[in-house]
């Protein structure tokens, strides 16, 4: 018998330690209310005899406890309870060194793998990571209920970012960039007046998302249709400085193709500036601002020829990269491009198809940009295309006093995940209790949200000036509470989920593919919903539903799992949870049919919905893959490509790696050859797998069926 303990760690029973729990216990009574030795092994016999596989150390201490009462010996009972209590209050004590101290030795392999954007070697990134982890204990042992902490810890739900929970700063957002352009901001107590030219926006654009970046532990996304203006402005300027000086030599249309050629070349720097600012500048917690993008040629903005250019230029440098410090070019983690599809660039004969044609080349080669169907946007979102936040969440549609929607300047206050395959572990396959057991979780879960509500309560605007008295939220006044953001669904507190597909498999024995369990999956997604429209109404937050990428909880909730019920067929025994609604990535369906099956998940999760299918390196078969991108403008809101394309983690080339005379695959960068250190695409056939080598040197391929 094994006992999982509150920290979640399993060691062998040990029935010795009972005995010395009794015996501290009887020293701290009367003689006539102590047990005797045999009644103490009786007690531990009772408990060793239950042999359960594994069992929680409450329950052990739960069932002394009773036994002792069934003896009348009540004075040892309560003794016993005060032991109990003083140990509890012995864990509470501080718990960081051991945590702090591996940081400094980088041994600690959970929290320095638990962001993919940080480099934990770094002493700055060092420093906020050990913030993080005091930050986490206190939560656990002082801010939080003990039972959500005691959730947390067994895995039945996730309280997302205890690390920056003790300082008030909230998750993601969406910066009302084109307010803090137009009518200035300040930054470091210095005033930023509106800019007179593109470059000069660019500039202050990336110093903004920078400022911002410090302030908020999620991410951000920034709308790049503000910058249209800019751009104009700069090409008034420069026909009216040509005009001014070559007015009388030169013609119109000369002066005009001349400033067209200089529009291009600070279009290039402007768009340059952002690329590289964003990806050289360090924010306090030790990373490249985590912020996203938006592309979306709005049919009736009087600068979308502008914006089109600019959208243009930033795919263009996306497409070729970004030099590493070996000079060669690798596709840049940040910023993340989001590409809204709308009537106009559906590649359905559209105005600007030639742009989504170099989205398309761009997601062959960098993967980015994800896609947005403003189609099927609109259908979701009362009529609205807007930008997801950094994280990939999305705002509930709100307006403002004059009836007017309103997106950007709105903020997510945070997130609590909740474990579905526990549920369906615990339920055994009968449903009725299985709804019983999401009740009281979802009651766990709108507890810890409102924890995170409440932590925000009586911040002031002076916490963060950017965010709340310079523009990027709002524009309040030094030392006004934030209080009246965080009502009346102005910003979004989110629901997560994780392993639908596991949930299901556990309760119907299929997948949430097969129509027997697309109904029962349906029915929960439903249920999550209604209690996040149920907790809005009760509350006045804006609670949303909130699927959306979140790798490393996948893989924490599993391992849990796995310690606490062992393996289980196609659920612990793979490592992982799917996320959220997604298929399972072992399952045989092609990229079409994937992104219709779960277009209809997306329609309920609307706090955080996106999906993405696999695909072989395209770089040779564009075609195919704007077959795809035309698919996603029809049926679905939100969707990406994932790929595993050649790359080589010995300097970081990410072009095609051929195969020399010797038959080997070869960077052609650094002349790499160790296979351990290199992904390699098969582009023949498309095979994404690993490449198996016999002792001749000739390739032995195991190949599979490509569904695109």
């Amino acid at each position: 018998m094994t006992v999982i303990k509150r920290d979640g760690t399993i060691v062998d029973f040990d029935r010795s330690k009972i005995i010395i729990a009794l015996n501290k216990a009887n020293d701290a009574v009367d003689e006539e209310e102590r047990i005797t030795r045999n009644q103490m092994e009786a007690i531990a016999d009772y408990i060793s005899d239950k042999k359960r596989t594994r069992i929680l150390v409450e329950d052990i201490q739960d069932m002394v406890e009773h036994k002792l009462m069934q003896l009348d010996k009540f004075a040892l009972a309560k003794a016993y309870i005060i032991y109990r209590y003083n140990r509890a209050l012995v864990r509470k004590a501080n718990t960081t060194d051991d945590s702090i101290l591996s940081l400094i030795k980088n041994s600690n392999k959970d929290v320095m793998e638990e962001n993919s954007n940080k480099d934990a070697v770094m002493a700055a990134t060092q420093r906020d990571l050990i913030a993080g982890e005091v930050s986490k204990d206190l939560t656990r042992r002082m801010l939080l209920p003990e039972h959500i902490s005691k959730a947390h810890d067994e895995g039945a739900i996730h309280f997302h970012d205890a690390d920056y929970f003790l300082q008030p700063i909230f998750n993601c957002c969406l910066i009302n960039i084109g307010d803090m352009l137009d009518n200035g901001t300040v930054m470091n107590s210095k005033l930023i007046e509106s800019p007179k030219s593109f470059q000069v926006a660019c500039n202050i654009m990336t110093q903004i998302i920078a400022s911002v970046a410090c302030s908020q532990y999620g991410g951000q996304s920034v709308d790049i249709s503000h910058l249209g203006k800019y751009l104009r402005k700069s090409k008034v300027k420069f026909i009216k400085h040509l005009t001014e000086v070559f007015g009388n030599e030169f013609s119109q249309e000369k002066i005009e193709k001349i400033a067209l050629d200089r529009l291009q070349d600070e279009l290039r720097s402007g768009v340059q500036t952002i690329q590289y600012q964003i990806n050289t500048l360090m924010t306090t917690n030790g990373q490249s601002p985590f912020v996203t993008i938006f592309l979306n040629l709005k049919k009736d903005d009087e600068y979308i020829e502008e914006n089109a250019m600019i959208i243009e230029e930033i795919l263009r440098q996306r497409y070729e990269g970004i030099k590493n410090e070996k000079g060669v070019y690798v596709t840049p983690a940040f910023p993340k491009l989001v590409y809204v599809l709308d009537e106009h660039n559906c590649l359905k004969g559209g105005k600007y198809d030639y742009i989504t044609k170099l989205a398309v080349k761009c997601s062959a080669k960098r993967l980015y940009p994800d896609y947005i169907s403003a189609k099927k946007m609109r259908e979701n979102y009362e009529g609205n295309v807007f930008s997801p936040m950094g994280c990939r969440s999305f705002l509930s549609p709100w307006k403002d006093e004059n009836g007017e929607y309103k997106f950007e300047g709105r903020f997510n206050q945070g997130v609590v995940s909740l474990n579905l395959p526990q549920l369906g572990i615990l339920a055994k396959g009968d449903e009725e209790k299985f709804w019983a057991l999401l009740e009281e979780r979802l009651q766990l879960c709108f507890e810890a949200l409102m924890c995170r509500h409440q932590a925000l309560h009586n911040v002031i605007s002076d916490t963060s000036p950017v965010h709340w008295q310079y523009g990027a939220i709002a524009r309040l006044d030094k030392g006004e509470t934030i209080e009246k953001y965080l009502h009346d669904g102005y910003s979004t507190i989110s629901l997560g989920y994780i392993g639908l597909y596991e949930l299901t498999k556990l309760m119907k024995g299929v997948s949430h593919t097969h129509p027997d369990g697309t109904d029962f999956a349906l029915r929960v997604m439903k249920c999550l919903r209604e209690h996040c429209e149920k907790w809005k109404k009760e509350t006045g937050l804006g609670f949303g539903l909130y699927g959306t990428p979140a790798e490393s909880l996948c893989y924490r909730f599993a391992r849990i799992d796995k310690a606490r019920f062992g393996t289980i067929e196609d659920v612990t025994d793979k490592g992982y949870y799917t996320n959220s609604y997604h298929v399972d990535v072992r399952e045989d369906i092609d990229a079409f049919a994937k992104f219709t099956f779960e277009s209809q998940f997306q329609t309920i999760s609307s706090g955080g919905a996106i999906s993405y299918v696999e695909i072989p390196n395209m770089r040779h078969n564009l075609e195919a893959l704007e077959e795809v991108v035309k698919f996603i403008y029809d049926n679905i809101q939100y969707a990406e490509f994932n790929t595993k394309s050649d790359y080589c983690h010995e300097c970081g080339f990410d072009g095609e790696i051929t195969i020399n005379d010797n038959l080997e695959w070869e960077c052609p960068c650094c002349g790499n050859k160790d296979q351990r250190k290199m992904n390699v695409t098969r582009r023949t056939c498309g095979y994404l797998g690993e490449n198996f080598w016999n002792v001749g040197k000739t390739k032995e391929i195991k190949s599979r069926v490509l569904h695109l």
